[in-house]
């Protein structure tokens, strides 16, 4: 007769041929301050990471508050194939309200985390060693009880006493984890020492061929992803990651990269993935867009350089053959090439397959809105590009749903002082007022509080040309926060005091949207 430990040594055998791909955008990358998610936005971020073959979606830390809770409960709901976890410390309160969230999950897994090293151990968790080996065992025993999945993680494993690690590993093993995740919760490692950690763990851990062994690396010197790729290298079948690299700090090591490291160099890292990279950029974007925080431009796979060539060597050897500066395509993370020539005499048919080839899929009336911005933005520039078409519609789907709209506004700026004369619709009823400000964006956000009044403390207000020129759009980002919630917000036009107008009044409506749900403030959640 076939034990329980007998089939799960077999399915870790038959595990080890892939690397397991676990997302935590939404948990870890949500930490970072300023990057708070909607409950809209992390269930349409779900079904992507989802269609994309993400393992394992990490969608929250279920104690942490009502919209951690809600979140994680209502991903378990519609998510069918991805593995769903919520991460929770060692206590059996924060145990039990994870697996309460899980329970409508097909697959779903039980994250418990608690720190390994003497630092965390002695300033942090005040407790002896011996104290935490304890703990550890009681628990997993208990998650081990609620869910057949559990994955244990050493905070600051990678500053740990190396046996005291081993014998924390093993209580986990024993009590029943099924992964096992070594994070190097600072940045602090180095590739070949990581490398090293996992290849002796994977040797001297009694019970170590009968879990998987993960990494969650920060990137804190720049080393995340060299770090994770070097942990699979060493026997880790797991990799922790994020889109964009969002996370604590300096972020996580990025998704992104590492599955396209792994598809690009299966010569020295011969693994494979369930990612269909063609949907990596449509993520990247969408995370850039929900949180508001801008991709770097010559960020790797998804950067709005990544597949451009201005150097006239590098034209000439691409058109000569596109494998001389391009060791793969953009049509393989989804950056389709450019094919159509968009401009005020196209038609509606030709923007809906650039859309399609941009990896935007519209109903009708979302369509025709866009469209009709299109042709108002081609009727002001003389070149559309790919971006500019992203911008806007992007902005024209943040728009959706909202209370409030601007809908004129006119702005004098000058040496003789600013003024702001602004309308918005509210529910469908127009008010007007005039205001005057320190520069013609404080006349704006002025105007917008003596319509609107509220107590937001303005975070964040940024501007950045999505296009080169000076008929470029500007894109804006703002983020407000009062009470304790924060809400990003942005828009894209080729007038800038127009752009700032809508963002602020984005943030404004997902501010108001977050205020009705009334979560309670969160707890700080386990770092690593």
């Amino acid at each position: 007769m076939t034990s329980s430990i007998d089939n799960t040594a077999a399915a870790a055998a038959k595990a080890r041929e892939n690397v397991i791909i676990f997302d935590t955008t939404m948990r870890d990358g949500e930490q970072s301050p300023g990057a708070s998610m909607s409950l809209d936005e992390k269930l349409e971020l779900a079904k992507i990471l989802e269609e994309m073959g993400v393992d394992v979606i990490e969608a929250g830390f279920p104690i942490a508050s009502n919209g951690d809770f809600e979140a994680v409960r209502e991903i378990a709901k519609i998510v069918k194939t991805s593995t769903i976890a919520g991460l929770c410390r060692a206590h059996q309160v924060d145990i039990d309200r994870c697996a309460e969230a899980l329970k409508p999950a097909a697959r779903g897994r039980i994250h418990v985390v608690i720190a390994t090293s003497d630092l965390h151990m002695k300033h942090k968790l005040q407790m002896e060693p011996e104290q935490v080996l304890e703990t550890i065992t009681r628990s997993v025993a208990h998650a081990r009880n609620l869910r057949d999945d559990v994955e244990w993680s050493a905070e600051d494993a990678t500053r740990s006493d190396r046996q005291f690690l081993r014998r924390a590993v093993e209580a986990a093993i024993r009590a029943g984890a099924t992964t096992i995740n070594l994070p190097d919760t600072v940045g602090y490692t180095y590739p070949s020492e990581y490398a090293d950690l996992f290849g002796w763990m994977t040797q001297n851990v009694e019970g170590a061929d009968r879990v998987i062994f993960s990494t969650h690396c920060h990137n804190d010197l720049g080393l995340a992803v060299a770090n994770s790729l070097a942990g699979v290298q060493g026997g880790a079948r797991q990799v922790e990651c994020a889109i964009n690299g969002l996370g604590e700090r300096a972020g996580n090591a990025a998704l992104e990269e590492i599955v396209m490291a792994l598809k690009v160099r299966a010569d020295r890292l011969p693994f494979q993935t369930r990612i269909d990279s063609t949907h990596i950029t449509r993520a990247s974007r969408y995370v850039s867009a929900i949180t508001g925080f801008a991709v770097q431009y010559n960020k790797a796979i998804v950067g709005k350089n990544a597949f451009a060539h201005e150097s006239g060597i590098h034209q000439d050897g691409m058109l000569k053959n596109r494998e001389t500066y391009e060791i793969m395509t953009p049509e393989s993370v989804g950056q389709a090439p450019s094919t159509l020539v968009m401009g005020k005499h196209s038609g509606s048919h030709a923007f809906r397959a650039k859309l399609k080839d941009l990896g935007y899929e519209l109903g009708q009336n979302a369509l025709k809105e866009a469209f009709g911005r299109f042709k108002d933005l081609a009727d002001r520039k003389k070149h559309v590009y790919d971006d500019d078409i992203i911008a806007l519609v992007d902005d024209a789907l943040a728009r959706g749903g909202e209370r409030i709209r601007v809908t004129h506004l006119r702005v004098i700026a000058g040496t003789e002082g600013q003024s702001a004369d602004l309308t918005l619709e509210i529910d469908g009823i127009e008010k007007k007022a005039t205001s005057t400000g320190d520069g013609p964006v404080d006349a704006v956000f002025n105007a917008i509080r003596e319509i609107v009044p509220h107590e937001a403390a303005l975070r964040l207000f940024q501007v950045h040309a999505v296009t080169e020129g000076t008929d470029a759009q500007a894109q804006v980002s703002v983020r407000l926060e009062e009470d304790g919630r924060i809400a990003t917000g942005q828009a894209a036009d080729t007038d800038t005091m127009t752009a700032s107008a809508k963002a602020y009044v984005n943030a404004l409506n997902n501010l108001m949207a977050r205020k009705q749900k009334s979560a309670p403030e969160p707890l700080v959640a386990g770092q690593f």
